[in-house]
């Protein structure tokens, strides 16, 4: 179970992640008008205000798409509270991961509810005609966050080997690559 420090690391990433969300998105719908781009960096980096209705790279499920994306949406951040909780003491990483994930789909899941237009999305990247699907605050968060959890979960999946190693002891056999032992296994 995570210690006190732990919880505010992942309370702290998540509600940091959900206030910089709500108050940037709610900047883009009061300056952006929707669909011109306002140019940062050239054509490179712009503003935009679109609306998402659907899920990331624009993924649409019809018209029942925002309450089955709230729902996933809902699951998701159980589920990540649920990690939260359960995760190693001592694994900050994985602490800052989940509240970095948590926080980006809590500012999607606060869009789906207050609006059916769909999530606000004003970040926009490319060259021509070759543009990056338009993003926001929580995306990043998403996106970086499931990476670093990724990351965390490889390491840790690491360290159980070096500890199984270091003890002479074999791999448990779900977690032992694929060899002739337990292909012979397998035979039996």
């Amino acid at each position: 179970m995570a210690s006190g420090g732990e919880r505010r690391l992942y309370w702290g990433a998540g509600l940091t992640v959900l206030m910089l969300d709500l108050v940037t998105k709610f900047l883009a719908e009061q300056t952006l008008l929707r669909f011109s781009g306002r140019p940062v960096l050239g054509e490179w980096f712009q503003l935009r205000l679109v609306y998402n209705p659907g899920a990331a790279f624009g993924l649409d499920l019809g018209p029942w798409s925002r309450w089955i994306f709230l729902a996933i949406a809902l699951g998701a951040l159980v589920l990540l509270y649920r990690y939260h909780r359960s995760a190693a003491p001592g694994d900050w990483f994985r602490q800052l991961a989940l509240g970095l994930v948590s926080g980006g789909a809590a500012g999607n899941l606060i869009d789906r509810i207050r609006s059916s237009q769909g999530v606000v999305d004003f970040l926009d990247l490319g060259v021509g005609a070759w543009r990056w699907p338009t993003f926001n605050v929580a995306d990043m968060a998403v996106s970086c966050g499931a990476i670093a959890l990724a990351i965390s979960l490889w390491r840790e999946d690491a360290r159980r080997e070096e500890l199984a190693e270091a003890a002479g002891r074999p791999l448990p056999p779900e977690s032992a690559p694929p060899g002739p032992a337990s292909l012979a296994r397998s035979k039996e």
